[in-house]
């Protein structure tokens, strides 16, 4: 609409001037001069007021769009936002958990596959999430950095009065880290022990990036063991497939990782006690209601060791779902008082849900950026000074990796729709921004000539002729912004703004190409579908003249 008003005066033969312009429109001497600084200070006069009312302009629209995404989310007083890290047993201890208080009649929003144990943490602490699983070697180690190792009783009483958060009961099994070798590479070496390491400095270490920068993680470790070793930080699925295919020659594992024995791992023994527990817990905030606090406590003691190892293995192994799981166990253990919901069938409905929270990222974001892109780029062209500044700045947002910009987003932001919204919206600046004023300084200056001299002033040739001739190149950069922007939205899923990137997320970590075509086809259709539909605006808005290709 917005183009379609900026061609709604536009004829297609010749520009239409009003009659009273060419009426009253001064003939300017030849080598005058005076004339143009006059005219020069009535175009300040009129562009300095129009960009800062475009810029308010823009900062409405703008709030306006946040707002309204932030009022589409779930609002009812009973919804749980219930969150996860990104890997598979943080996903189902999730799902257990929502399905349980799906079962009581709560209304639950999923918030997966998030970053690591920090980004957690700050949803749970900014109320962007009010429940995930958490370790308590974890909260010790990475979250509060205690020197000492607390009971759990103690660590209840800390989080509880110190942060506003509650640990529950346990879930009953303990998941702690070991090394693992392979099982034949470990009795040719003889490695029984993780001192044992020491003796091999050149043994190629594979570690989870988590791994590498906790405080209960590799530099302390590799001290207390006296170790030398580089390693390489890996995705913690990946790292599995890279032993097997000999690329390297120790990983961190869970305890309760089903891929240990797909893998034929062998643990080594931690002789010095470096590891503390890792009892799983629901980590909830205090201010949830204490009816879901008692539903949640149903859950305590009812996963041992054996259990977890056997949850895992049903979704990395038997290609389960996080969602088929999750209902197998609470079946077997009778907390479900409704079992005729088939969580399969809920695949599709999941689908269209997260290409429409897809979709819904990528419009309001492209929105906000035409709203802000366009008239910056009018602005820059009638103040070419300031063009360079501009366009290398929005430039310079475009060098920013998307994933540590979604990661710079969660301070000021917390995690969810507005921060991948803004990051998006800030991708989308440049194209639409340099289409813009290239369209306009591109314009023959024979034409602009002629607009002068038939008396127009600013706004109207900027409405009546560069406008309308820009227009071509305007929507071919809005289209490739649109284009990028459904590619860049699969990220968001990191920060827990769901959409098609959590099938991709989830099937990353599960080492699992059909899952993540899951998410990667519906991706690429909406990009196709982009180029349709804009490929339809470009000849149902712009005239056919225009079009026309240049024969040569």
């Amino acid at each position: 609409m917005f183009l379609r008003v900026l061609l709604k005066n536009f004829n297609h033969e010749r520009v239409c001037v009003p009659a009273e312009t060419l009426q009253t429109r001064h003939k300017r001497p030849p080598n005058s001069s005076f004339p143009r600084r006059r005219e020069s200070r009535d175009q300040l006069r009129f562009w300095i007021p129009a960009c800062a009312g475009m810029t308010t302009y823009c900062c409405r629209l703008f709030y306006l769009l946040v707002i309204s995404l932030l009022f589409s989310q779930p609002l009812h007083s009973q919804t749980i936002k219930i969150g996860s890290k990104n890997f598979p047993e943080s996903n189902i201890l999730a799902e257990i958990m929502a399905q349980l208080l799906e079962d009581r009649d709560y209304s639950i929003e999923r918030r997966f596959g998030l970053g690591g144990t920090i980004i957690c943490y700050q949803g749970l602490t900014n109320a962007e999430i009010d429940i995930y699983p958490e370790y308590t070697g974890t909260i010790e180690q990475a979250i509060l950095k205690l020197q000492k190792s607390p009971s759990y009783s103690e660590l209840q009483k800390l989080l509880r009065e110190n942060h506003s958060l509650e640990l529950l009961d346990s879930f009953g099994f303990n998941n702690t880290y070991a090394f693992a070798v392979r099982a034949a590479f470990a009795k040719s070496e003889n490695l029984r022990n993780m001192s044992d390491l020491r003796s091999h400095p050149d043994l190629r270490f594979g570690l989870s990036q988590e791994f590498l920068e906790r405080g209960d993680g590799w530099r302390p470790l590799a001290k207390t063991y006296g170790l030398s070793a580089d390693p390489l930080g890996m995705e913690h699925a990946l790292s599995y497939r890279a032993l097997e295919q000999n690329k390297i020659d120790v990983m961190d594992v869970y305890s309760t990782d089903a891929e240990i024995q797909k893998y034929d791992l062998f643990c080594l023994e931690d002789d010095k006690h470096f590891f503390p527990a890792y009892l799983a817990a629901p980590l909830i905030r205090s201010d949830v209601s204490i009816e879901v606090k008692s539903i949640l406590n149903e859950l305590t003691g009812m996963i041992g060791n054996k259990e977890m190892q056997e949850l895992n293995a049903s979704v990395a192994l038997d290609r389960k779902s996080f969602a088929e799981a999750a209902q197998r166990f609470l079946i077997s253990k009778n907390l479900l008082k409704d079992i005729s919901t088939n969580v399969s069938e809920r695949k599709w409905q999941t689908l269209a849900q997260r290409t429409v929270t897809h979709l819904k990222l990528v419009v309001f974001a492209l929105l906000a950026a035409m709203a802000v892109a366009i008239p910056l780029g009018i602005t820059i062209y009638r103040l070419p000074k300031i063009s360079k500044p501009v366009i290398y700045f929005t430039g310079l947002l475009q060098t920013i990796p998307a994933i540590a910009l979604l990661a710079f987003m969660i301070a000021p932001f917390g995690i969810g729709i507005v921060p991948a919204l803004i990051a998006l919206f800030l991708y989308a600046l440049l194209p639409i921004l340099r289409s813009t004023f290239a369209a306009l300084n591109t314009i023959d200056p024979v034409l602009k000539k002629v607009s002068v001299g038939m008396g127009l002033t600013s706004w109207q040739r900027l409405r009546h002729i560069e406008l309308p001739l820009a227009a071509p190149n305007m929507l071919a950069g809005i289209r490739t912004a649109a284009v990028i922007s459904v590619g860049t939205a699969t990220l968001a899923a990191f920060i827990g703004a769901g959409g098609l990137g959590q099938y991709i997320f989830t099937g990353v970590t599960l080492n699992d190409p059909i899952i993540i075509m899951w998410g990667a086809i519906p991706a690429a259709i909406l990009a196709i579908l982009v180029e349709l539909i804009f490929e339809g605006l470009e000849r149902w808005l712009i005239p056919k003249h225009l079009l026309q290709k240049q024969v040569s």
